[in-house]
């Protein structure tokens, strides 16, 4: 395995936010600080490079070495997930994973097929109560909104940062299983308490995956950011 760790990433943490474990999983996680990437980290970590600014070479580098050590954990073997052609990770045969970055954090969750088939993993820095008021008609449904009435600012930006989390998660662990894109209306959460939630397709994906479908989530909230988990048994 390469043993090159570069500057610009913590060391690798095992430490898991979420509340509850999955079964046979592994999450790994690191904080990157672009500041410090180097044009050569990619090449001396043996991962292919990509594209863009500093910021998204360093996330997308965090990213890779996350997944590279979950997967050596889970399967012996330390392979990084290529690119396909929808930008969704590639993992290896038998293997479901999550790759999620944000708010300098990175994280990878991966596991055996056998017992999940589909991971949605998603962190989001929580959004400032300004931005969450302007945002919150293009994430919630309307009886989203309707269930905001009564929470002060904090709390609404809180709930809106959370859906818009949980959403990305759902369609993480979705579009993999479906090969159908969806957007934050064709979803809505149904319930939620601290650390769990439900949430439910307001549209036909698959015929596996049909209007009416519900699935459980959970998260955590760290930082000043929110990791939020969709997890599909086999």
């Amino acid at each position: 395995m390469n043993a090159h760790h570069p500057a610009c990433c913590s060391p690798l943490d095992t430490h898991n936010p979420l509340p509850n474990s999955l079964a046979g999983a592994q999450l790994i996680s690191t904080r990157f600080d672009p500041t410090l990437f180097a044009e050569d980290d990619f090449a001396r970590c043996d991962i292919a490079p990509v594209r863009g600014v500093a910021k998204r070479q360093a996330e997308y580098l965090a990213g890779r070495l996350c997944a590279r050590e979950a997967l050596r954990r889970v399967t012996g073997q330390p392979c990084v997930p290529a690119v396909g052609e929808d930008r969704a990770p590639q993992w290896p045969r038998g293997v479901v994973g999550s790759i999620t970055h944000g708010d300098n954090w990175a994280a990878a969750l991966v596991a055996q097929r056998e017992q999940w088939c589909a991971l949605g993993l998603d962190v989001e820095r929580l959004l400032p109560a300004e931005r969450a008021q302007r945002l919150q008609g293009e994430i919630l449904t309307p009886a989203e909104l309707q269930r905001l009435s009564g929470l002060d600012d904090e709390a609404r930006a809180t709930r809106i940062s959370l859906t818009f989390s949980l959403k990305e998660s759902l369609f993480k662990a979705l579009y993999p299983l479906t090969l159908t894109r969806f957007y934050f209306h064709d979803a809505e959460l149904l319930e939620m308490d601290h650390d769990s939630a439900r949430l439910r397709l307001l549209i036909d994906l698959h015929p596996e995956w049909r209007t009416g479908a519900e699935l459980d989530g959970q998260f955590a909230l760290f930082d000043n950011k929110v990791l939020s988990l969709v997890a599909v048994a086999a």
